[in-house]
């Protein structure tokens, strides 16, 4: 690992999940308008669930940053973004979908809050930091490779809209940022430590994508 590229060196050591999550079908058929409504609605569905979990693990990050510089686009993030922006859209595509916001929790998605609750409860930056950056990272990914033009379907394109553009890659480069300034100095033993829990979050990525593809 190089120096200030820790980020790098962590998509690396998961190179075929990574790309198996920013290239999986399903991802793609959302920027093109394909997904029918019923997968498009287990998924969102499941996603949801993700919010709580998703705005408490800002909350950590905030308070376990290690400077003030730091813990501001968390704060921001948090109050502008997560619980309104988003929120709004769920509740709005749901409502489109008939969906529910209720809905009964997959096994992948309860794994994926469960991974999300014990990083925050550690308090641990680093590990924070690794959760927040693949859940973000690889939506940018996959979002960004939009082969067209967007999806006249509004709930496909403002769900793409969400994960993409300026203001949406200044916060995953500013996710990425923070794990490169942290990664040199880190020990062999916590950069492992790191790379195992951005593995794991990177792994259920993908499997939580197999979920909504396999809908009938």
């Amino acid at each position: 690992m190089s120096e200030g590229s820790f980020s790098a060196w962590l998509r690396e050591q998961c190179a075929s999940e990574w790309d198996a999550v920013v290239a999986h079908p399903f991802a793609a058929a959302i920027t093109t308008g394909d997904v029918p409504d019923a997968a498009m609605r287990r998924y969102l569905e499941q996603d949801f669930q993700f919010v709580d979990s998703f705005t408490a693990l800002l909350g950590a990050a905030v308070a376990a940053a290690d400077t003030f510089e730091a813990r501001v686009p968390y704060g921001r993030f948090l109050g502008q973004v997560a619980t309104t922006e988003e929120k709004t859209y769920f509740h709005r595509a749901l409502a489109a979908l008939g969906g529910s916001t209720e809905a009964a929790t997959e096994p992948v998605t309860a794994e994926f809050a469960r991974l999300m609750d014990d990083v925050r409860r550690s308090l641990d930056y680093p590990l924070i930091a690794a959760v927040l950056c693949v859940a973000e990272w690889c939506y940018l990914g996959w979002a960004s490779r939009l082969p067209g033009p967007p999806p006249e379907n509004w709930v496909h394109r403002e769900w793409i809209e969400l994960h993409e553009g300026e203001e949406f890659r200044a916060w995953v480069a500013f996710l990425r940022g923070e794990l490169d300034r942290l990664g040199p100095s880190l020990d062999a033993a916590r950069r492992a430590e790191v790379l195992s829990v951005f593995r794991r979050a990177v792994e259920l990525e993908r499997r939580f994508f197999d979920m909504a593809a396999a809908t009938r």
